[in-house]
């Protein structure tokens, strides 16, 4: 009698499918699970970076200010009765001031002595004593309370970024300094202000006179001249490559030369500025000028590739159609095609200028590096950039630097996400899919 039990290979054909299926979905739930942790940890390590810029940053925005009654003396700021604006800026405000501190301190004797006291105010107070007197010349001849930013030591002992339980030689502020503090924080002479300073004045030696709108007039007018320059050459380099140029080996060699040159590092484009704008033509040194034409030359590769994309994902039915009712090929490009890939050009443009924003190796080479205190008037003045502007303070040893680093930081990441915005932005409003 023959046995009718089915063989152990054909029942072992389902069990042995249903393995593999649980082992591919096993494979796949792994590969999402480290997918999404890839993702969590990216953005946990950007919250833990962003979180401590602007833990470090915070501050700068604040300034701690003392209260100070001031003498306006007419012998010492008008002894002629006049008004005259003129004479009234040559007077001797840091004497003033500084009398009008020891008169507050009447206690305190001593050259020495007297020397730390005037470490406990901003060594721009003389300036702000000034703009107050020409502002408001009724007011010579009587006693005016103002209010002046103390020194960046006091200030960062204010704010809790300089220890009290140190010994005196391992901190910047002395126990004399610290009690004079105490003795006007306790008489209601101190407060912390928002430091509108930071914003308006460009950089300086002290820190708490140190702005950052002197790096971000000069990153304006760098990227002025980078978008002048880039955006239309490297659009008609686009439209002759992708709709005019014959396909031989010369477009070949030139489109792998594009390629190449959007992947030189940076710094040989700042040599290439240095030996060709400096040394050749003599273009000013550390001017928004030579400034934008390097950037200008690391833009362009940008800026070609995107257009070139952006004009190739234009369907040929839309070419077709303009040549089919009479249309000459350059009507076709500039009329229909142009206008189609016009949001694609303007998204790579806009990337392309906010990673010019962020270079500063090509900077340094062409002398943008050096220490401008005044605010750029033109494309030919000296200026920094606001990643110089960071390069310079980061390398400060002033403990309040620390602050003004990661606050100029904080501004340059939000021109960045300002500039990837509009980028977003206009994709979303004028793409169109096909």
């Amino acid at each position: 009698m023959t046995d009718l039990a089915t063989p152990p290979r054909a029942t072992s054909r389902p069990n042995l499918s249903t393995a593999r299926l649980k082992r591919r979905y096993r494979a796949e739930t792994r590969f999402r699970i480290y997918g999404i942790a890839a993702i969590a940890t990216a953005l946990l390590m950007l919250a833990f970076l962003l979180g401590s810029i602007i833990h470090k940053g915070a501050g700068a925005f604040m300034q701690t200010e003392m209260s100070l009654s001031v003498p306006l003396k007419v012998a010492e700021l008008d002894p002629e009765g006049t008004r005259d604006p003129v004479v009234l800026s040559k007077a001797n405000y840091r004497k003033i001031v500084r009398t009008a501190l020891r008169e507050r301190f009447p206690e305190v004797s001593g050259r020495k002595n007297t020397r730390e006291l005037a470490k406990i105010i901003s060594s721009g107070s003389d300036l702000t004593l000034r703009n107050f007197v020409l502002e408001n010349p009724e007011r010579i001849g009587s006693d005016a309370t103002l209010w002046f930013k103390t020194s960046a030591d006091i200030d960062q002992l204010s704010k809790g970024n300089i220890p009290r339980d140190v010994p005196e030689a391992d901190r910047r502020v002395s126990d004399k300094q610290i009690a004079w503090f105490d003795q006007l924080n306790s008489a209601g002479e101190t407060r912390l202000s928002f430091n509108t300073t930071f914003f308006t004045s460009g950089d300086s030696r002290e820190p708490e006179q140190a702005g950052v709108w002197g790096a971000v007039v000069g990153t304006a007018l760098t990227l002025i001249v980078t978008l002048i320059l880039s955006f239309p050459i490297g659009v008609m380099s686009a439209v002759y490559l992708e709709e005019f140029a014959p396909k031989n080996r010369w477009t070949d060699l030139i489109e792998v030369n594009i390629n190449n040159l959007a992947a030189v590092p940076s710094i040989v484009f700042g040599l290439l500025g240095l030996a060709v704008f400096l040394n050749f033509f003599g273009l000013p040194r550390s001017a928004p000028l030579v400034g934008g034409l390097v950037l200008a030359l690391m833009t362009l590769p940008t800026v070609i590739i995107a257009a070139r994309a952006a004009m190739s994902s234009v369907p040929p039915s839309i070419r077709e159609a303009a040549l089919g009712v009479g249309a000459s090929p350059l009507q076709t490009v500039t009329h229909h095609v142009l206008p189609l890939a016009m949001p694609g050009i303007l998204t790579g443009t806009i990337i392309g200028m906010a990673r010019a924003l962020g270079e500063t190796a090509p900077l340094l080479m062409i002398g943008m590096v050096a220490f401008i205190v005044d605010i750029p008037r033109g494309f030919t003045d000296a200026a920094t950039v606001l990643p110089v502007q960071v390069f310079l303070w980061a390398d400060a040893p002033e403990r309040a630097f620390v602050e003004r680093t990661s606050a100029a930081i904080m501004v340059l990441l939000a021109f960045l996400i300002l500039m990837n915005l509009a980028a977003v932005l206009l994709r979303r409003k004028f793409e169109r899919r096909w």
